[in-house]
């Protein structure tokens, strides 16, 4: 009985946090992933299957709602209603008992002749068939299911041997996009990705020992990318900008081989605590969590100072995500200023991360498809950041940024057989980066000469009157053999010009310039260089005698 009650309870939470993650949905104020995710619901699967459902068929339900007058009758909030109605009527019954059971039940004879009553007027005999022509293409788009090896934990090789004494027949690796269509026992290897596996879109793997074990993950294709793209070499140390929920931050530390550092920032608290969870069964130990806003973080600290790499996949509109594609609102004007305050947000994030002084590489993502937070993004970043510019991705990858920005990469249903999303890799300019070295010895060159003295042959005085009348008296004056060496410190002399210095590119890797300047082919040609100035200084010094 208590068992009995507590199942009951269970599932009248689902339907009121299903309620509550539907309206903040519809309201634009949040992703419906992000929303389902942060709710730390238990049954996360359950929840987000449910939302979807009732999204996809939010103004099916409302006609029926409004048709038999149910929220009047039955004092229900409008969107539980949704998420009841669409369970009795189109999902699997409801599931709870109590008093809404009761309720829904006593008016579930009026709904189902409403809905008998739309089909025969739109002439459908099915429930998809009711929707708009572009939600029924959206529902169409039946996804792969695909799985990513964690090679922190095991092999593509013996997970493949693992899912084949399961039973499934393994296909081998896919060469063309037609090869994911796969039936319910069957599965292959990704042709771009190789430790992304492909499966049947019912393939279901939350129970499955490999799953639970951490030796899989459950990751978008798509979602994949970026960790892959970036590369980072083992031993580095990398940022993942916006981490949660963390599968992207297991990716770079798989690749990483968890060697280096890798600092993950999110802002929810709670969504960080959850993605620890995740890396600790992921197996990852690199990683260095700390809950704070990523625009807040000193790309000069002494923290970060050996930072190459950044991933940033930053909050977006969501729009590639299949189950809420289109799902615009009436308001084109609302939609509008919230793309734009979005791309906003991104771009400062963007020209954020390119502020860390060693960063050789950013990646930047969003699973949204609207150019505003996509190529317009990455078009103002390079405008404004002149010493970085874009990496040509995946000559094979079938679908390109819009133009002109066609080395990046973008992502959907019909074209990569996944979720919308978008990809570009910045690298720093190498000409850019020399020409800002140059600057820098440039100015250091002035410093230099100022610390140390100017000649006595470029003293303004000597430039502006003759010689004789600045030579103070005989008796005052040093010998003229003296006079260059006087001039100069012993430690200015033994100092090479800035000619002669290494080029600062060199050094930007290695701190340490010594055995550069003391290597056997530069050591010669540098003495016979001191040997000429001095002889130089010392007929200036005769000149003046």
């Amino acid at each position: 009985m208590i068992a009995t009650s507590c199942r009951f309870a269970s599932v009248m939470a689902l339907y009121v946090k299903a309620a509550d993650i539907l309206e903040k949905a519809e309201r634009k104020q949040g992703a419906l992933k992000t929303l389902v995710y942060d709710s730390r619901f238990e049954n996360i699967k359950q929840l987000f299957a449910l939302v979807c459902e009732a999204q996809k068929f939010s103004s099916i339900l409302q006609q029926l709602i409004d048709s038999t007058k149910l929220l009047k009758q039955t004092r229900l909030r409008p969107h539980l209603a949704k998420v009841l109605v669409y369970d009795l009527l189109m999902g699997q019954g409801l599931k709870c008992g109590g008093a809404w059971k009761v309720m829904m039940m006593k008016h579930r004879s009026r709904l189902q002749a409403a809905l008998a009553r739309m089909k025969i007027k739109q002439n459908v005999s099915r429930n998809e068939d009711l929707l708009p022509a572009n939600v029924q293409r959206a529902a169409g788009d039946r996804l792969p299911r695909y799985v990513r090896v964690n090679t922190l934990k095991t092999t593509v090789e013996d997970v493949v041997d693992y899912f084949k004494r399961d039973g499934l027949s393994y296909q081998g690796q896919a060469a063309r996009l037609d090869d994911f269509t796969l039936k319910e026992a069957e599965f292959a290897r990704d042709q771009h990705l190789p430790e992304v596996l492909v499966f049947s879109p019912k393939t279901d793997f939350h129970d499955h020992f490999l799953y639970k074990a951490g030796h899989i993950i459950l990751q978008d294709k798509a979602s994949c990318l970026p960790a892959y793209l970036l590369n980072p070499p083992p031993g580095r140390h990398i940022i993942d900008a916006c981490a949660a929920p963390g599968n992207k931050t297991s990716h770079l530390a798989a690749i990483m081989k968890n060697k280096g550092k890798l600092f993950a920032f999110d802002l929810d608290a709670k969504r960080l605590a959850t993605m620890s969870t995740l890396l600790l069964r992921a197996g990852v130990t690199c990683q260095q969590l700390a809950n704070q806003d990523f625009l807040k973080v000193d790309p000069d600290s002494a923290q970060y100072k050996d930072v190459e790499y950044v991933l940033l996949d930053p909050s977006c509109s969501g729009s590639g995500m299949v189950c809420l594609r289109d799902n615009t609102s009436a308001d084109q004007e609302k939609d509008q200023a919230r793309l734009a305050s979005l791309a906003s947000f991104q771009l400062r994030c963007l020209n954020h991360g390119l502020r860390f002084p060693r960063l050789k590489r950013l990646v930047y993502s969003t699973c949204s498809i609207h150019r505003q937070e996509n190529e317009d993004v990455i078009t103002a970043c390079l405008q404004q950041n002149p010493g970085f510019r874009l990496v040509p991705l995946l000559a094979q990858w079938p679908e390109r940024g819009l133009e002109p920005l066609t080395q990046c990469l973008r992502a959907g249903t019909t074209t990569t057989r996944t979720h919308g999303f978008f990809v570009a890799l910045l690298e720093k300019h190498i000409e850019a980066e020399n020409m800002k070295q140059d600057r820098d010895v440039e100015m250091s060159v002035p410093e230099a000469t100022a610390a140390h003295g100017p000649p006595a042959s470029e003293t303004p005085e000597a430039s502006k009157t003759p010689k004789p009348s600045v030579t103070p008296e005989p008796s005052k004056m040093p010998t003229p053999s003296v006079t260059p060496e006087a001039s100069v410190t012993p430690e200015a002399s033994e100092t090479p010009d800035a000619s002669e210095m290494p080029d600062a590119s060199e050094t930007e890797d290695n701190p340490t310039p010594a055995p550069q300047l003391q290597g056997s082919d530069s050591t010669p040609g540098m003495k016979k260089r001191r040997k000429r100035n001095k002889k130089k200084k010392k007929k200036a010094a005769t000149t003046v005698e």
